[in-house]
């Protein structure tokens, strides 16, 4: 007679290796075991029976996009990949939108319009995780310079997660109806691929989603597990560049000159008292100065001197305070030492992240059901950006919640070392793929399967 031992179980590092395992171990016995994901529904025994199946591929498919990894705005060969990947789906394609933009449609009768996001730039970072799929790749950055490239903040695994997510909702159209926007985007690390892609008639040319979803890997975070926030989620992100102008001259005749690195030395400090002093304390708000350039030589007062700032805030009222701040303490510092007015420049400007409160609160409950109420955590706001947030901007219900990508025994492993894990965009960072992809595709393919439901005619 043959026995069912049902283990409840947290997919998370050693113990899910070890169940495993020992799953394989007592079926050699004749002894069946069970892991339910979300209870045991036939969906989520279907799920796992293939997962277990296709996983295999899907991380091969993630290693290979690992060792290619191409910058922002030349992501030619990663988008051809992905557009043969989902025409291998069924979907209608079309590239080239904003860029290396790729769009692909799954249709599956009358219903609501669902958009999935992946972003597919790499970083010019040469990589030293040693692993045996690590990057190698080197091109000349758009200065002429030689620059390594590599996959430093996972969008190789939400790339994968988009594909496996296609595969798995081709293969079971029979629960869900409606349409599935698969968007592979370019230059995110530039706060720059949403916008073009927009710009290009992305919401035009193509049906208009309902509801968006995006996921983005953690990386102090336990694979297995995800984390969500409700409401303002990622920051307003502006890269402002300032010229001070002097009047150069002899370092041994400092009366001749007007010298530009000590109104920016002023500048340094005066600018830090916009957030102590003009903010209010409850607002999030950042100005760092992340580079200061000036002069050429030991005994020379150059004509000028460049800094270059990364400004971070969450309202849009306290992003417009920052600005018009910096361009006023600036034309101060000038104006007290006699110096011309400095150049001032905002570019590179990336909206605040605002996940939709009643979608998320969809997309939670359905992370709980599927992955367990432990495994879902909420998460603390961040001053990072993502340009997922211009599709919220444009009026769709968004929702970006993070993935777990390390296991728990290498988190265990910094901590007892009394470090942190390699941080995303570290020449370090590398996600566990196999547990990180088995996460992610069961929580993005249950979100889809809920929010498609045959027969859902409303929004959540």
């Amino acid at each position: 007679m043959r026995q069912t031992y049902r283990f409840t179980a947290c997919l998370t590092t050693t113990g899910w290796r070890k169940l495993c395992a020992t799953q394989q171990l007592l079926m050699l016995f004749g002894v069946m075991v069970s892991f339910p994901l979300s209870g045991p529904s036939a969906t989520a025994t279907s799920k796992e029976m293939w997962l277990a199946e296709n996983l295999p591929a899907i991380v091969s498919l993630y290693r290979e996009l690992h060792q290619n990894p191409e910058l922002s705005f030349a992501e030619k060969q990663t988008s051809g990949r992905l557009a043969n990947e989902l025409r291998n789906t069924a979907a209608e394609v079309e590239q080239e939108i904003g860029g290396y933009g790729v769009v692909g449609l799954l249709k599956n009768g009358p219903g609501k319009v669902l958009m999935l996001r992946a972003d597919m730039d790499a970083l010019p970072v040469i990589e030293q995780t040693g692993l045996n799929y690590a990057s190698q790749v080197r091109v000349p950055d758009p200065r002429g310079a030689t620059v390594g490239v590599m996959h430093a903040c996972g969008h190789d695994i939400h790339m994968a997660n988009l594909i496996g997510t296609a595969r798995f909702l081709n293969a079971h159209r029979d629960l869900w109806a409606g349409t599935v926007i698969f968007l592979c985007q370019p230059a995110e690390e530039r706060g720059a691929g949403a916008e073009a892609m927009l710009e290009d008639g992305l919401f035009v040319r193509f049906p208009r989603p309902d509801f968006a979803i995006a996921l983005h890997v953690s990386h102090n975070t336990a694979a297995g597990e995800v984390q969500y926030r409700s409401g303002y989620s990622q920051a307003n992100v502006d890269s402002v560049d300032i010229t001070v102008m002097g009047h150069g001259g002899h370092g041994a005749y400092p009366e001749t000159t007007i010298d530009p690195i000590i109104i920016a030395a002023r500048l340094v400090l005066d600018l830090q008292t916009i957030v102590s002093r003009e903010v209010k304390p409850i607002e999030p708000a950042i100005i760092t100065v992340g580079s200061i350039h000036g002069g050429t030589k030991h005994n020379i007062i150059g004509n000028d001197c460049h800094l270059q700032l990364t400004v971070r805030s969450y309202a849009p009222k306290v992003r417009q305070q920052l600005h018009e701040a910096i361009r006023r303490k600036a034309r101060a510092a000038a104006e007290s030492a006699g110096a011309p007015e400095p150049k001032v420049a905002i570019s590179e400007g990336t909206p605040s992240l605002y996940n939709d409160p009643q979608l998320t609160n969809q997309v939670v409950s359905i992370l709980k059901r599927t992955l367990g109420n432990p495994q879902v955590k909420e998460s603390v706001p961040s001053m990072g950006g993502e340009d997922f947030s211009r599709y919220g901007k444009a009026g769709v219900p968004i929702c970006m919640f993070k993935l777990g990508s390390v296991l728990q025994d290498r988190l265990d492993g910094y901590a007892s070392k009394g470090i942190p894990p390699p941080s995303l965009h570290s020449p370090l960072f590398y996600p566990d793929a196999e547990l990180t992809l088995h996460t992610g595709i069961s929580a993005m393919t249950s979100i889809a399967l809920d929010l498609l439901a045959p027969g859902k005619t409303t929004q959540p």
